[in-house]
């Protein structure tokens, strides 16, 4: 353990003072609110400020011998470190300014928005300082495309290799891939993206009807795919079925891969979106539940007109299938398939390099096509059938690793199940709350559908679900890895 301790935790801790030190800096910009509003949490966001920008640099200057470039293991347990430090220190200003709520309760609050979750244990959210609120949906902003990925674009100070960061945290199986030759230019490519999209949206859902407060708020969570909101009743608050349309293209946006956001833009050329099997499988997916979820309400008459009928339905199925999580219609009252089949989408709908959770839709076509390749092999069992998805010849890792890794999913999902029922929860609850967690969806069923909330929890069904949150965001193996005896030998 001391040449373990010397070789991979004092290099990453040495890392990781810089990023807390570039997230305390970002309590200045929920301060500045805070004051222009005079809403009286300034003081909360100054000891947050000061903690987290004190912690970081302590960290820094005592591990300041141990500056090296980091390998893929030095990444692996710095990215699982950024994720559960970073909501530890986000909790300072919801513990000071809301003291009725836990410690637990805090801490899965923050990290459900950083892991863009939406899983919320709070009431009253039209009552709370703008400046609270700011920081729930500006945590879950940074946590869209990655605090690791935002730390080696903006905070060049870190002065170690991003190459490997960037592989434990980005999402699905085909990581090698880059944008650019840098990688601190590839983050950069990345932001500019998702900026230039924060900002759409954002004037959008202005002339949608909303606020500007309340634009930019929904905005941070829309392009996250979070689905935090700033109101009790959600999207149910604006009423309006502009504002509902709006939030269903971009989050069907930003449900896509991002790096083919960046190619289409750099190459100017919108059918690379056409020519992209998982963009068609993603799109194919919500357009056939839409149009299944409108026909069956149609078919009840739950709504006076159809166009409410759809608007409703496309709205609910992309936010659940995109793992978002917003609401603007409870949902749990239609017909029960609508539901249970939007939570099962939630599972593998969205793209590898989107902001989503879940297993990811490139996962579901190498799979399928796996499938199909053992049914030729046994007919065909001397002849040879390649792994390919679209344009993309696959070798035979690539699939033995998506299965590894969906059978890591299962266990995760069924030992969550386990837990949460063994704890007290009901077997609704505890099924569709593991899902909700583990995909990074937040609204679950029952109890934790969409006209409730997470506030019943116990104390350790707050950090099961947490955990199932801080896993699913890292995809299972970038926390798991650390738990084996071979991460930390030699």
């Amino acid at each position: 353990m001391p040449n373990a301790l010397r070789y991979l935790l004092l290099p990453v801790l040495h890392a990781l003072g810089p990023v807390l030190v570039g997230y305390g800096l970002t309590m200045l910009i929920p301060y500045l609110v805070s004051v222009a509003q005079a809403d009286g949490a300034d003081a909360a966001f100054l000891t947050a400020f000061a903690v987290t920008t004190g912690t970081g640099a302590l960290l820094t200057l005592a591990t300041r011998g141990y500056s090296q470039e980091l390998t893929a293991r030095h990444g692996f347990l710095l990215v699982t470190l950024t994720w559960t430090a970073v909501p530890l220190f986000a909790t300072i200003p919801l513990l000071l300014e809301l003291p009725q709520y836990t410690f637990s309760a805090a801490y899965f609050e923050m990290m459900s928005c950083l892991t863009t979750t939406g899983a919320t244990m709070m009431t009253g959210l039209d009552d709370l300082p703008l400046s609270i609120n700011g920081l729930r949906c500006f945590l879950s902003w940074l946590g869209g495309m990655g605090l690791i990925v935002l730390s080696v674009a903006i905070l060049p100070l870190l002065g170690v290799g991003g190459a490997q960061i960037l592989k434990a945290e980005t999402s699905g199986p085909l990581k090698e891939s880059k944008l650019t030759p840098r990688i601190a230019d590839t983050a950069q490519a990345l932001y500019i993206i998702y900026f230039g999209i924060s900002v759409a949206l954002t004037v959008a859902f202005h002339f949608a009807g909303m606020s500007w407060d309340d634009a930019v708020l929904h905005m941070m969570t829309t392009v996250s795919l979070s689905g935090i909101g700033a109101h009790d009743s959600s999207f149910a608050y604006f009423e309006s079925n502009a504002v509902d349309l709006v939030t269903v293209v971009f989050m069907i946006v930003c449900g896509c891969n991002f790096s083919l956001h960046f190619a289409a833009w750099h190459k100017r050329d919108l059918r690379l979106y056409w020519r992209d099997p998982e963009v068609l499988g993603w799109v194919g997916v919500v357009s056939v539940l839409t149009l299944f979820a409108t026909l069956l309400l149609i078919d009840v008459g739950y709504y006076e007109d159809d166009f409410t009928a759809f608007v409703k339905a496309a709205f609910a199925v992309v936010s659940v299938a995109s793992t978002t999580g917003f609401a603007s219609d409870d949902y749990a009252l239609w017909p029960t398939i609508i539901p249970l089949v939007m939570l099962l989408s939630s599972i593998f709908a969205t793209c590898a390099g989107s902001t989503g959770g879940g297993i990811k839709m490139i996962r579901l076509l190498i799979l399928i096509k796996q499938t199909k390749r053992e049914f030729l092999l046994l007919l065909h069992p001397k002849a040879s059938f390649p792994l390919t998805v679209g344009e993309t010849r696959l070798n035979d890792q690539v699939a033995s690793a998506v299965l590894a890794y969906l059978l890591l999913w299962v266990i995760s999902v069924g030992a969550g199940v386990l837990l949460l029922v063994f704890s007290g929860m009901p077997m609704l609850e505890s099924f569709s709350a593991t899902i909700a967690c583990i995909n990074n969806l937040g609204q679950a069923m029952g109890a934790l559908g969409p006209a409730g909330n997470y506030a019943g929890l116990t104390t350790l069904q707050f950090w099961i679900c947490t955990f199932l949150m801080l896993i699913g965001r890292l995809e299972l193996f970038t926390v798991f890895i650390l738990f084996t005896k071979g991460f930390w030998r030699g």
